[in-house]
């Protein structure tokens, strides 16, 4: 071989070597820019609402911001209402894990619109199913109960707790946004005038409470639910056809407004559930919001989820920590690489 020869082989080697080591340094430095990024999520306030598909997601988002992205995550108490009021008003909490928008829709699109609040995944990504229910074998044994109409035609099938010579119609807890379409539903469909009451379950404990009663009595039961949930998944319900079209704008403006004077007979919206964040998050967070815009659960792996919390008796807590653990070819599409191997040596 020539020097000539040599001396281009040796040039082409050391060309080769100095590109290897930029093509390595250029990934660690990029490696080193996303845990950076990640590093600078900062403090993150979380609201955990008061039901159970809430809950755990609420935790699920606190262990991966956490474990993941280096955030000073906290839970803090929540309702639909309340929290979202706070977070357009005060700005905090940081987080709405599960924010049931439809009768929020006016004035989170305002925030929205004004920058102040941000819409990030649709967390349920089959939405959500609200309406009333009544129990399969009230169902079975009285066909002809097809319709909210058809059900409050029969009093004596849903005795009130209090007054068995009326009808009852369970309602959603206080602070809950279907608290206030349930009770307007109460009204337009004229429930009083047909022996019936509303019944203030008090809580979602008395709610969920009301209904296992009724099963283990094999009594009637007449109220307010949604899917996913794991009650549903435990006691089989039917939901009543309204029997009437949807009317949007009647929803958006009176159905699911406190001040609405004369309610309309109105179906319950498929639910579009969001997380919702603050404009201070979503700039402060970096990879940590971009996990918050991506996350979703469908509604058969989350009732899947909430029946095992159920039978357990677990904690938030401890589901999360269950749903990670068991569900890793899901989450990890969730986050980023490096965050994900965060969160597997935490599990």
């Amino acid at each position: 071989m020539t020097n000539q020869r040599k001396l281009v082989l040796a040039l082409t080697i050391v060309a080769a070597t100095l590109a290897s080591c930029g093509k390595k340094e250029e990934a660690q430095v990029e490696e080193k820019a996303v845990e950076t990024a990640e590093a600078t999520c900062g403090n993150v306030t979380i609201a955990n609402m008061n039901w159970q598909s809430a809950e755990v997601i609420a935790s699920i988002d606190k262990f991966v911001l956490s474990k993941g992205y280096g955030c000073d995550a906290e839970l803090v108490p929540g309702d639909t209402m309340p929290t979202l009021t706070a977070m357009m008003e005060k700005g905090q909490p940081d987080v709405a894990p599960e924010a049931w928008i439809n009768s929020v829709r006016e004035p989170l699109k305002l925030a929205t619109d004004e920058g102040r609040l941000h819409v990030a995944a649709e967390v349920l990504s089959d939405g959500g199913v609200e309406g009333w229910w009544i129990p399969k074998y009230i169902a079975e044994a009285n066909p002809n109960i097809k319709t909210i109409a058809d059900a409050l035609n029969h009093p004596e099938l849903f005795p009130a707790p209090e007054d068995k010579t009326k009808g009852a119609v369970y309602n959603c807890p206080a602070g809950w946004s279907c608290q206030i379409s349930t009770g307007h539903a109460f009204t337009a469909w004229g429930a009083a005038d047909k022996g019936f009451t509303l019944v203030d379950t008090g809580s979602s404990a008395g709610l969920d409470g009301s209904i296992a009663k009724a099963y283990e009595r094999k009594e009637g039961w007449l109220g307010y639910y949604w899917a996913p949930t794991s009650i549903l998944g435990k006691y089989e319900m039917v939901r009543l056809d309204p029997g009437v079209e949807l009317d949007q704008a009647a929803w958006d403006t009176c159905n699911s407004v406190v001040d609405c004077a004369d309610p309309k007979m109105n179906p319950w919206p498929r639910s579009e559930v969001f997380s919702v964040v603050t404009d201070r998050f979503k700039q402060a967070g970096g990879k940590a919001y971009e996990y918050l815009a991506t996350r979703q659960l469908d509604n058969d792996s989350l009732g899947k989820l909430l029946s095992w919390m159920t039978d357990n008796q677990a904690t938030g807590e401890a589901a999360a920590e269950y749903y990670l653990k068991n569900n890793e070819a899901t989450w990890t599409t969730w986050v980023s690489p490096a965050a994900a191997e965060k969160i597997k040596a935490a599990l």
